[in-house]
């Protein structure tokens, strides 16, 4: 599957219009022989399936070639701008499954008006566009509050130790909020649905008779019949984590993943993008391993099921 993704994304990439050494593209006063000479220095005077070869045989000792933009490994390109993605992604999907998990089952229990008001707010995240919520955030809490700082990840005046960290979680405040809001609409709903399919089992009817409170009924009956979706959707959230936003780090110039996919979008920096591509696919198919694994060990009817 790594291979068939992998030969895809190298023959859409290569055929779209125009490459990073176009005429103009680096320098309106470059020779031709100048653009023949870099492309032979790269490899891009070789046959399109001489390229894709040679790139295979490079990428089984991991190396990922060299930016034409910057000039730098592949690996090393991403290794600058992964973490700050990795963090933000992080925190945010902690928050989302957390949201989704207390106030999906919480608002099936109680029913009533609280239901009614979580749905809709799961509606409204799930409806809401990150990048518009982003520009109200920029404008409310950055511009007319002044609470939160709108860009960048750390302020002007270095600092140091765990002043430093407070920092940064202060200037990622807004895109974490904004990554958490438009995030868990869409997995609250689902939990909703899963909740209330296990609120018709037979199980839950003879443990309401038997006078089981709600704090029970969630941490014994609903929770771990719900560990298995979750853990699923957990393992197909792997490239979320390392692929960041394109529209958000944009917004809020934070010079993560998602800028540098961009920035090697617009540059037509082909090694930057398959590098990028082929890691979030194995993540991807990384992140669908996992989660086999681990519902073998947390569903047995998983295991009959296989």
């Amino acid at each position: 599957m790594l291979l068939l993704i992998s030969l895809i994304s190298f023959l859409m990439i290569h055929l779209a219009p125009n490459s990073f050494f176009a005429a103009g593209g680096l320098n309106p006063n470059i020779t031709p022989e100048s653009i023949e000479h870099l492309k032979s220095v790269y490899g891009l005077d070789k046959p399109l399936y001489m390229q894709y070869l040679l790139w295979l045989k490079a990428l089984v000792y991991l190396d990922f070639g060299v930016s034409f933009a910057s000039g730098e490994s592949v690996l090393s390109e991403i290794g600058s701008r992964i973490g700050i993605t990795l963090i933000i992604n992080a925190v945010s999907m902690v928050f989302i499954f957390w949201i989704a998990l207390r106030w999906g089952v919480a608002s099936v229990l109680k029913g009533g008006r609280y239901e009614e008001g979580i749905k809709q707010l799961s509606l409204i995240s799930y409806a809401t566009p990150s990048f518009y919520l982003a520009l109200l955030f920029v404008l409310f809490f950055g511009l007319t509050l002044s609470w939160f700082p709108i860009s960048g990840i750390e302020g002007f005046e270095p600092k140091e130790g765990i002043a430093r960290y407070l920092d940064i979680a202060y200037h990622l405040t807004l895109p974490i909020a904004v990554i958490i809001f438009v995030g868990f609409g869409s997995l609250l709903l689902y939990i909703r649905s899963l909740t209330r399919d296990i609120l018709k089992s037979d199980y839950i009817f003879f443990a309401r008779a038997r006078g089981v409170g709600e704090r029970e009924l969630k941490n014994i009956y609903i929770y771990p019949n719900l560990k298995p979706f979750v853990i699923t959707i957990l393992g197909l959230s792997f490239p979320g984590l390392m692929g960041g936003s394109v529209l958000l780090e944009q917004i809020f110039s934070i010079d993560g993943m998602g800028m540098l996919f961009y920035q090697s979008a617009l540059s037509h920096d082909y090694p930057v993008i398959m590098g990028i591509l082929i890691i979030g696919a194995f993540l991807t198919l990384f992140g669908n391993v996992v989660a086999d694994i681990a519902l073998l060990r947390v569903d047995p009817h998983y295991k009959r099921a296989k």
